[in-house]
């Protein structure tokens, strides 16, 4: 075969493993009746672990109930986005949920359950250094989401030397 045809074939078979991806995240989407699905929250209970690597407790127990309290406070965030937002958003988890998404756009090979933190880590990285806008607005949305919903929460703001709202 020449040269010419291998290319043509790789971007035919990338075109098709795409559109395979975008289908079945059509089919499973990363939002249920504006809630996450098990699938979304192993995306981001894996995400908030790399992001959030250092600020959770070293406790491994206590570090996963931190963990397990922070998915309700992304799904209630989750819940106050506006409906474009919350369709895109599924759209991006129920990708993200699927083995061809998962490698082609956080270019992460484990699934999210098994990943380790470096690994995950080393995936965020390459996102967000992507020249690819979406692979970096991918990112930005997960980073943010996680570290919303993480510090929001009151008993994260010693970490952060923040007093809390100022009474009068």
């Amino acid at each position: 075969m020449q040269r010419r045809t291998w290319l043509k074939l790789g971007a035919v078979s990338a075109t098709v493993l795409i559109l395979a991806g975008g289908a079945t995240a059509l089919w499973q989407p990363g939002l249920r009746q504006g809630r996450l699905t098990p699938g979304a929250q192993d995306v981001f209970t894996s995400v908030a672990r790399a992001i959030l690597d250092g600020a959770l407790p070293t406790e491994p127990a206590q570090a996963q109930a931190e963990l397990t309290g922070l998915v309700p406070r992304i799904d209630a965030l989750v819940q106050a986005l506006p409906p474009h937002a919350q369709a895109e958003l599924s759209q991006l988890l129920g990708l993200l949920g699927t083995g061809v998404g998962r490698r082609t756009l956080a270019g992460l090979a484990p699934d999210w359950r098994s990943a380790t933190v470096a690994e995950v880590q080393q995936a965020l990285q390459s996102m967000r250094s992507s020249r690819l806008g979406l692979r970096l607005q991918s990112y930005q949305a997960l980073h943010d989401i996680v570290g919303a919903a993480y510090f929001s929460d009151a008993s994260t703001w010693p970490a952060l030397g923040y007093p809390g709202p100022l009474t009068i």
